[in-house]
C-alpha cells in the first residue's frame, strides 16, 4: 500500500527509486503501479520526476 501524503509518497518513491530501481517505469512495472496516476498525483504536490536523477523534486 502506498502513503495518501503526497510528500511521504514522494519520499517513499525516491526511497525505492534510490535502492532498487533504474527507473519509475521499472519499479511502477514490478510493484504493478499506474505511473500516470502517481506522476498526476505528486504533480499537484509540485513534485516531477526527473529521470537524469531518477527521483521526484
Amino acid at each position: 500500500m502506498l502513503p495518501s501524503d503526497p510528500d511521504m509518497l514522494a519520499s517513499f518513491l525516491n526511497m525505492k527509486l534510490r535502492d532498487q530501481y533504474a527507473s519509475l517505469d521499472a519499479l511502477c512495472e514490478d510493484l504493478e503501479l499506474n505511473k500516470e496516476e502517481i506522476v498526476l498525483k505528486l504533480r499537484e504536490a509540485d513534485y516531477d520526476y526527473i529521470p537524469a536523477r531518477n527521483q521526484f523534486l
